[in-house]
């Protein structure tokens, strides 16, 4: 099992701290983004890492340059990063997406407990790791599901009842689901333009995706703003 981290947006919401800075390199509680990810990912029992980058990609190769070799990571390059929503990025990794993947974005830190919830899931299919909804934000992904099937996803569920969110944590134990459907919702008009969610509802619509909900109180953050920072840094804990 590979991770796969989406980071090469510009994070523009972050700014000015990722003016001169991609986005997965802005310091948390002392620590890069990405090195949250990495060491969650390493703990929880990943293989390695592939990371998708675009703008400034070279200071994320020479951050990777000082890390522990201990974990196996690939950089690969998104040359439509700054033309092409999230889903450009999940093209540029498509070479892996028929073995077994975790694909998350990468401006979000886990605790290593949910990654290894991940790992430990149903060995076929696509899964979607999720939370129960409480109250909605503005820049969450709502999930409809029933039982442990995902119904629907998206910012807007228009004629769906929202019953959950989405950490944007993605897991394929290997087959063709995931990039068949990839192909499809990329091909489409526009498709370019799509959030990489898009590709786990076309999935539901088929071979179907699984709910995979956390354990209550798992750690996990999506840094998008400045304040969101200091919730993780608040939170945080060994």
């Amino acid at each position: 099992m590979k991770a796969i981290i989406l980071a090469a947006g510009h994070g523009s919401r972050l700014l000015p701290l990722t003016l001169t800075t991609p986005k997965c390199l802005v310091e948390v509680g002392g620590r890069a983004i990405l090195d949250h990810q990495l060491d969650a990912v390493a703990a929880a029992g990943f293989d390695g890492a592939v990371i998708v980058g675009g703008y400034r990609i070279d200071q994320i190769a020479a951050h990777l340059s000082t890390r522990d070799a201990a974990l196996p990571t690939e950089l690969v390059f998104n040359p439509f990063w700054s033309s092409a929503n999230s889903i450009g990025s999940v093209w540029a990794a498509i070479a892996h997406l028929t073995s077994p993947f975790a694909l998350m974005n990468g401006d979000t830190v886990f605790e290593p407990a949910i990654l290894r919830a991940a790992l430990a899931g149903d060995a076929n299919g696509v899964a979607l790791l999720v939370e129960p909804l409480v109250d909605a934000g503005l820049d969450d992904m709502l999930v409809e599901a029933k039982g442990d099937r995902v119904i629907a996803v998206g910012k807007h569920l228009v004629g769906h009842a929202a019953t959950d969110r989405s950490l944007g944590l993605i897991v394929s134990h290997g087959g063709s689901a995931y990039a068949e459907a990839l192909r499809a919702v990329i091909g489409e008009e526009n498709g370019i333009h799509a959030y990489h969610h898009a590709v786990v509802a076309r999935v539901a619509q088929g071979p179907g995706v699984r709910a995979v909900r956390i354990a209550p109180g798992a750690h996990w953050q999506e840094i998008d703003r400045p304040e969101d920072i200091a919730l993780w840094e608040r939170d945080d804990r060994p």
